[in-house]
């Protein structure tokens, strides 16, 4: 019977992605020559135009929501993503990817885990990019391998409500509202949003309930080619979930509180010139528990971490002459009740870059140059400076050809410097210091008609990485630095047309480990790593306001010991069924359902994965 469940369950999985794929290439067939328009929508927030799906099924829509299926990123959730989730870039760990909001680096000191904190409504910023490479090294900060940027979308006259109810009594609502005032005299307008949310539910698990509150308000001035953002944001958030953070069989749970408050001023003179200013102070509080049943019981984990930034970037672009340019300043602090071992609880962050271009008319295109560095201090540790270096053949239809050369460094957070290294479930090293990663890239990205073809072909070499490792016998994550090659390579395929959008990605990875210590057993991040991995978003347009919506996911992943329940295989897809009534403007009835295959693969090592969960919901847009 099992043999026989197997094979029906692939069937369906087979029949499910086929069936998407077909539908779009069907709707391929019949877009230039239908009669029979496509439902115009309603206007609709795109949260991350790499993925299909862009409300989540049991909480309300974060950044991170739209990042699960994007091909680029690997998403490696506790819980719901929204919960907890390491965001991990071309194989890197969820230390060395960043997060940008406008001119800012957004960043925890105490752990990456909450690096993807933020309190901002998804509906007040732009699509997201995925910043790598060389671009990483110019505009990113803390973060060796990737930065995840997102822009001030500008405010627009609208609103929406929505509500959602599913099962495990999982329920939410939201609430946001734009509003454009008249214009001054000067030629300024001013413009306000508003986003409220909350959810709740008992958890696909026992558990793994949660409730999560947000509130966060804008207010911007917009000229001629400037647009200045005053922002203000806090979310509540409490989740348990099995085997969290250690893999010995307790209920944990997390409480968070972040605030964050932002000034963000870009003036965009034309397309290749601009710059922006920002200035932010972030505020964390983290209460963890490593036995519900028992709170404090072994050592109580609260943290406070306190972040300063400040932060000047742009390009200054010529005919044939270019310069790309930032200065980023961010000050921490921590207080902790565990994290006391270590030599400081204070920081200071500084990084300078410029990066001249020049540019060669040739027959084949425009050819860019370019050549610069990085500087990069703290006043706890070492100072570095990493070249970037890059040509580039851009070609009149929007094509490109590119080669690149770029380091970047960062220095460790709070918990791998500051845990005691002898005792407790989490052991540090207070003599951790600068990582640096090296990476040599080529790639093209190809533009023809509706269709976008995108590949990269690099090589990684991180030295003195932060990993958390697992040893046979001892019931502890040890902070341990390892050096890691990586051979990577990526593709994806987009097509955008008025019927349907498909989105297809493939990333291959290889690594090659050498840690300080003789005695890893097993790694719960570095070498967490899909080997192979698949994605397929599909986006069908049905008429009569009838809309698909699936995200795929296929991925063979690094075996690990630490890997438990679920194998090292796994087919993951989450589908939504639209329907926007024609004969009621704005209004939107939806049914969605996550980890369809009720997969069990255990995205991080040890941590019970989130069964499939189903939710329907209404929204309506003015």
């Amino acid at each position: 019977m099992a043999f026989c469940s197997e094979k029906i369950m692939r069937l369906a999985q087979i029949v499910i992605v086929t069936a998407s794929l077909a539908a779009s290439h069907a709707l391929v067939a019949t877009e230039s020559s239908s009669s029979d328009q496509p439902y115009e929508l309603p206007k609709l927030t795109t949260y991350a135009e790499q993925v299909a799906n862009q409300t989540p099924v049991s909480t309300f829509a974060m950044p991170v929501s739209g990042l699960r299926f994007d091909p680029r990123v690997d998403v490696q959730a506790r819980n719901l993503a929204e919960g907890q989730a390491d965001i991990s870039i071309r194989g890197g760990v969820f230390e060395n990817t960043g997060f940008k909001l406008g001119a800012l680096s957004i960043y925890d000191p105490q752990t990456g885990h909450y690096f993807a904190e933020l309190p901002v409504a998804p509906a007040m910023l732009t699509s997201p990019k995925i910043l790598t490479g060389a671009d990483n090294a110019v505009a990113g900060m803390q973060a060796q391998v990737g930065t995840i940027a997102y822009g001030w979308r500008a405010i627009e006259q609208r609103g929406e409500a929505a509500v959602a109810f599913g099962d495990y009594h999982t329920n939410r609502q939201s609430l946001y509202q734009g509003l454009v005032f008249a214009p001054f005299a000067n030629g300024l307008s001013a413009a306000a949003d508003i986003d409220l949310a909350r959810s709740e539910s008992d958890g696909s698990v026992p558990f793994g309930d949660h409730d999560f509150k947000r509130a966060s308000g804008r207010f911007q001035l917009r000229g001629a080619n400037s647009q200045t953002d005053f922002f203000a944001g806090y979310q509540e958030k409490f989740f348990g979930w099995p085997n969290l953070y250690t893999p010995f069989g307790f209920n944990e749970t997390e409480f968070l509180r972040t605030e964050l408050y932002a000034i963000n001023h870009r003036v965009t003179s034309s397309p290749e010139t601009y710059w922006q200013l920002g200035a932010a102070y972030r505020r964390n509080f983290d209460d963890y528990e490593f036995n519900r049943a028992v709170p404090g019981a072994s050592n109580p984990f609260v943290h406070t971490t306190h972040v300063r930034s400040l932060s000047l970037e742009g390009r200054a672009g010529f005919e044939t002459f270019a310069l790309a340019y930032s200065a980023q300043a961010m000050a921490d602090n921590l207080q902790s009740t565990s994290l006391t071992a270590g030599r400081f609880n204070s920081r200071d962050y500084l990084k300078l870059v410029a990066v001249p271009e020049m540019n060669f008319a040739t027959e084949a295109g425009t050819l860019t140059a370019r050549a610069g560095a990085s500087f990069d201090d703290t006043n706890r540790d070492s100072s570095a400076v990493s070249p970037v270096l890059g040509l580039e053949l851009k070609l009149a239809d929007g094509s490109r050809f590119y080669a690149t050369y770029s380091e970047a460094t960062q220095v460790a957070t709070y918990t791998a410097l500051n845990s005691a290294a002898g005792a407790g479930l989490f052991r540090g090293n207070p003599n951790l210091g600068r990582e640096t990663s090296r990476n040599l890239e080529i790639g093209a990205v190809l533009k023809r008609d509706a269709w976008t073809f995108e590949s990269a072909l690099f090589q990684r070499w991180d030295d003195d990485l932060t990993d958390w490792t697992f040893t046979r016998g001892v019931t502890a994550r040890t902070a341990n630095e390892v050096d890691i090659a990586t051979l990577g390579a990526e593709f994806v395929i987009t097509r955008r047309s008025a019927r349907y959008d498909l989105n297809l990605g493939y990333t291959f990875l290889d690594k090659d480990a050498d840690y300080r210590s003789t005695t890893v057993d097993a790694s719960f991040y570095a070498l967490n790593f899909a080997k192979h991995r698949l994605t397929a978003a599909v986006i069908a347009r049905l008429g009569h306001g009838v809309e698909i919506r699936v995200d795929n996911e296929f991925r063979i992943q690094e075996e690990n010991l630490l890997r438990t329940v679920g194998g090292n295989e796994a087919f993951v897809t989450s589908a939504g069924l639209y329907y926007l009534p024609p004969r009621v403007r704005g209004l939107e009835i939806s049914l969605l359902v996550d980890n369809l295959w009720d997969s069990d693969f255990q995205e991080v090592p040890s941590v019970p994965a989130a069964r499939r969960q189903v939710s329907s919901g209404v929204a309506y847009r003015w």
